[in-house]
C-alpha cells in the first residue's frame, strides 16, 4: 500500500474543489485548473481535505500515489503557483521577452525565438536570468526543460543555461 496515497490533501478555505464524471477541478486565487482522474479512482472532498480513494480496494495499483500527487499539485498550483528560475552563463549570452516570444542569444549565428506557452509567464529581471511562473507544474517544467535544451551547461567552463539551484560538476581540462 502506498504511504503517499493514503495521506489526505489539506485545502484552505479560499479553494473550491469539485469532482464530477472523472474530472477534478480546483478554483483558487490564481485561477482554475481541471484534470482528468483515472477511472480506477474517486476523489472524496470534505470540509478542509481531499482524499484519493481507489474504486477496487483489493487491487494495489502503483498509480494511486501518482494520482494523489497530481491532485495535490493542482490544488497547490491554484493557491501558490510554481516558479522556476534559469540562469545563463557565458560571454554574450542574454535573454529578453518581447510580446509572446522569448529571445535568446546563446552564441549561435542566429537568435532563438521561443514561443511562450499560454499558461506560462516568463520575465527577465536581468539579462542572464529567466523567471518562469505558472499554475500548471507540468507545463512549467516542460517549458523550462525546452529552454534549457537550447544550450545545456557544459562541464569544463559551466557555460550554458542551468537551473538556479543546479550544481554543475566540473571536469579538469587537458594537461600539457
Amino acid at each position: 500500500m502506498s504511504r503517499i496515497a493514503k495521506n489526505p490533501i489539506k485545502i484552505s478555505s479560499d479553494v473550491q474543489c469539485s469532482f464530477n464524471d472523472g474530472i477534478f477541478s480546483a478554483k483558487g486565487k490564481l485561477g482554475v485548473m481541471e484534470i482528468s482522474v483515472n477511472s480506477k479512482y474517486t476523489v472524496n472532498i470534505n470540509d478542509n481535505e481531499v482524499k484519493v480513494i481507489p474504486v477496487d480496494l483489493e487491487n494495489n495499483d502503483p498509480n494511486w500515489g501518482t494520482t494523489r500527487a497530481i491532485v495535490a499539485n493542482t490544488i497547490n498550483g491554484v493557491t501558490n503557483g510554481f516558479t522556476k528560475t534559469l540562469e545563463l552563463n557565458g560571454t554574450g549570452y542574454r535573454a529578453s521577452v518581447s510580446g509572446s516570444k522569448l529571445k535568446l542569444e546563446l552564441g549561435y549565428s542566429h537568435d532563438i525565438n521561443f514561443e511562450i506557452p499560454k499558461d506560462v509567464k516568463i520575465e527577465c529581471p536581468k539579462q542572464n536570468l529567466i523567471k518562469l511562473t505558472s499554475i500548471n507544474k507540468e507545463k512549467l517544467g516542460a517549458a523550462a526543460a525546452k529552454i534549457r535544451s537550447y544550450r545545456k551547461p557544459e562541464p569544463f567552463k559551466g557555460k550554458g543555461i542551468k537551473y538556479i539551484d543546479e550544481f554543475i560538476f566540473r571536469k579538469e581540462g587537458k594537461k600539457k
